[in-house]
């Protein structure tokens, strides 16, 4: 099924949807015209078929005339026959061949008889072989023309899918073709978040980690799941757009209650589980004099302490030396007649 049209009809993107309910209508004019087409052709043939059938049954009825008149005749020959007996040689002699010649005459039209029968059915066989084949090929371009009428397959939330062209959502006017996602319904037996991500954060991330969400709409729900596929292929983020974004996608394997498909997920990806650790934010963290120092708060000025840093990500930092539970530090870099001091780690 080649079609290729433009959306005229197309539900609202997150409107719930139940069974049957039209949510896309589709005109293909190729489509259109080719459904016209046959069946102009097949009028056509059916006149046809139709004109051949009264041609048929004339020639038979004047042949079947042609056939009772020539057994007339040969009954007639017959009567003659009988009463030569009584004439001369010569007119017994024309008798017989009279009777001889309606003989011939009755044979011939027999055959020629079963000759038209045998043409008259094969002509319509023919005729009707080629009907069946164009009322198959009409049902066929009935059932594409009906398939441009969407119907919702099942009850559920209706996603409008992306324009492979635009990368927006479909909308009336834009156009379509075979094998593209529409609408999607999805199956919630199976639920799953998809997530768009920058580069950067894409590089951190690996098959098998952890997530956690929480969603817009139910405040107080919150769910748990795997990455389960990376994209490696990044799209942009606009047209003409430099900047790419990589879909991730991660199940939804428990929740405190069970999201409405189509819900937004707020997802937080752990990349790595460490115990006992203090974790700073990286704006925190300064380069002084070739070493990552913070400024940790004593009474109302700053020490300027060295760390040493672990594993970190784009917001964090695990501090693995030079710092305690507890300790104040501060966000920004205090003026230096805040700084009280310095300490390095091998004091």
């Amino acid at each position: 099924m080649n079609v290729n049209g433009t959306i005229t009809f197309l539900i609202d993107d997150g409107v719930y949807v139940e069974e049957g309910e039209v949510v896309c209508v589709i005109k293909d004019e190729n489509k259109e015209d080719e459904y016209d087409n046959l069946q102009t052709f097949i009028e056509a043939v059916e006149a046809e078929l139709t004109k051949k059938k009264a041609e048929l049954d004339f020639q038979f009825a004047l042949l079947q005339a042609q056939v009772d008149n020539n057994d007339i005749d040969t009954e007639i020959s017959n009567l003659d026959s009988l009463q030569s007996r009584f004439s001369s040689p010569t007119q017994r002699r024309i008798s017989e061949l009279q009777l001889e010649r309606a003989y011939i005459e009755k044979n011939r039209l027999d055959r020629k008889l079963e000759s038209l029968e045998v043409i008259n059915q094969s002509e319509i066989r023919t005729l009707e072989i080629q009907l069946q084949r164009l009322y198959a090929r009409l049902q066929t371009a009935e059932d594409v023309l009906n398939s441009l009428t969407i119907k919702a397959p099942k009850a559920g939330l209706a996603i409008i899918a992306e324009s492979r062209r635009s990368q927006a959502k479909l909308i009336p006017g834009d156009d379509v073709w075979e094998n593209i996602p529409i609408i999607i319904i999805p199956e919630d037996s199976e639920m799953k978040v998809t997530m768009k991500v920058n580069e950067t954060e894409f590089r951190y991330i690996n098959l098998n980690d952890s997530v956690s969400f929480t969603f817009d709409a139910m405040p107080d729900n919150w769910g748990y799941g795997r990455i389960t596929k990376k994209l490696p292929v990044g799209q942009p983020i606009s047209r003409n757009s430099k900047v790419k974004f990589f879909e991730v996608e991660a199940s939804l394997d428990s929740f405190l209650i069970k999201p409405e498909s189509g819900f937004t997920a707020n997802s937080k990806v752990i990349t790595d589980h460490l115990r006992d650790t203090i974790v700073v934010p990286q704006i925190s963290i300064f380069n002084s004099d070739s070493i990552q120092a913070v400024y940790v708060k004593k009474n109302r000025k700053y020490e300027l302490r060295q760390i040493k840093t672990g594993k970190s990500s784009l917001k964090d930092a695990v501090v693995s030396e030079g710092l305690q539970i507890g300790e104040q530090i501060s966000l920004i870099q205090p003026k230096s007649s805040l700084v009280s001091g310095r300490k390095l780690l091998s004091e």
